[in-house]
């Protein structure tokens, strides 16, 4: 069974950086495809939304609109561990980070988004943004 653990999390200023990790166990990531979503302040666990996505098993990535150009995602297939990386924060990236993960079965390109599909998830961890 795969499990996820995520760390990195904090108070920071707005325009400061941070980096989350998301180290798993139990499998190797190698087929996997992980995400990460976010649950800001006041919203329901159905309001999660998918920030960043990386494929393991060839390196994809997808970012959300609103992340692109301050947030990178990467791997160390080494420490079985993916990263997101985090700059020029905002008040509004304000929430509890996620990671998840699924088996890569994609029958094309596009990665899964929907945090439905996502069987294994870590127990979060709290990014504040605030002066």
């Amino acid at each position: 069974q795969l499990q996820l653990v995520e760390s990195g999390g904090g108070l920071v200023q707005p325009g400061g950086s941070l980096r989350l990790s998301c180290a798993a166990s139990g499998i190797a990531l190698d087929y996997y495809v992980i995400g990460w979503f976010r649950q800001a302040p006041g919203k329901e666990r159905e309001e999660r939304e998918g920030v960043s996505y990386i494929s393991l098993s060839d390196g994809s990535t997808f970012y959300k609109d609103s992340v692109k150009g301050r947030f990178t995602i990467s791997r160390d297939t080494a420490k079985n561990t993916v990263y997101l990386q985090m700059n020029s924060l905002k008040p509004g990236d304000t929430a509890v980070y996620y990671c998840a993960g699924i088996l890569d079965l994609r029958s094309g390109t596009l990665l899964p988004k929907d945090p439905h599909q996502y069987h294994y998830w870590g127990q979060g961890t709290q990014v504040t943004v605030s002066s």
